[in-house]
């Protein structure tokens, strides 16, 4: 991480709102269901699949959970009626974990039965280590049968045993992602070469049993030691995919597409874009750096 990287994203606090808006406008669909059509259309036609993801999180009143409900159904009907090639992705937080477990998994179960009617893959996205267990709980209520998969991050220590466990209870779909939220050295990986590491030695488990993974990076050295293992395994181009967030590493992303391997692109839109842009940028320095610099370098 550079020491611009590092600065840009402590200063995000003293951006104008604006300035915040161009740099994370570079990720961020938009804020209307509208915005993110347009933008999974455009991916679509490059050759591209999608996940639509409906930004807000860490909801606390059961109103702006069930707000968040209808912007998922939205969203599944309109993926519907445009034909989109794309799967939604739900932060449990936004529909209701952090209020009540069941509540959450009513919510949750409401979505998927749409989803599944609409034959639309769903994700449930992984936040930070507080709701780890009950997003896990989630998903294993819901898993059986249905077009749906789970976010584990290799920067937890427990990530190897969950990905065991979960798949010795049955069929599974994971993204594999690092991780962003800080957590404590108890629980958490601090080194990048310990990340990096179980991120590898995750997969290779994924790969092995033949489940199912989203390879979700932007680091290069992740997605040459990924291709290594899935040519060493040899891995039909069905069982994985790739996977990058909107507008990061496109030089990357477009010739891991051009190398043969099917990639996906996380397209977040919404009107809570602020907050989830300043989180993020804040959590990863080397993004921040990244497309700040980009920003200026189109200027």
């Amino acid at each position: 991480m550079s020491f611009l990287d590092s600065f840009i994203s402590a200063s995000l606090p003293f951006v104008p709102k604006a300035i915040v808006g161009l740099i994370a406008s570079r990720y961020i669909a938009g804020e209307t269901l509208e915005d993110a059509i347009r933008t999974v259309k455009e991916l679509n036609a490059a050759g591209f699949k999608t996940t639509i993801d409906v930004l807000g999180e860490f909801v606390d009143t059961r109103e702006e959970a069930l707000k968040h409900i209808e912007y998922y159904h939205e969203v599944l009907e309109a993926i519907e009626r445009e034909k989109l090639d794309s799967g939604v992705s739900v932060k449990p937080t936004a529909i209701g974990l952090s209020v009540d477990r069941d509540f959450a998994l009513d919510n949750i179960t409401s979505i998927l039965e749409n989803a599944s009617r609409r034959n639309v893959f769903m994700r449930i996205d992984m936040e930070d280590s507080p709701y780890t267990e009950n997003t896990i709980w989630l998903y294993r209520q819901l898993r059986n049968g249905k077009k749906l998969g789970v976010v584990v991050q290799s920067y937890l220590r427990r990530t190897e045993q969950d990905v065991r466990d979960l798949i010795k209870a049955g069929e599974s779909n994971f993204r594999l992602c690092k991780g962003i939220y800080v957590e404590p050295e108890k629980i958490a990986f601090k080194g990048r070469e310990e990340v990096r590491q179980n991120f590898l030695k995750v997969l290779r488990i994924m790969l092995e049993t033949k489940t199912y993974v989203g390879i979700a990076t932007h680091d290069e050295y992740l997605v040459d030691e990924s291709e290594k293992l899935i040519k060493e395994l040899n891995v039909p181009p069905t069982a994985y995919e790739f996977q990058m967030l909107l507008g990061v590493r496109p030089d990357l992303r477009n010739q891991i597409k051009a190398r043969g391997h099917k990639m996906r692109i996380y397209v977040p839109f919404g009107k809570s874009w602020y907050g989830y842009s300043t989180r993020r940028l804040k959590e990863n320095p080397a993004i921040a750096g990244y497309v700040f610099k980009s920003l200026f370098r189109k200027l």
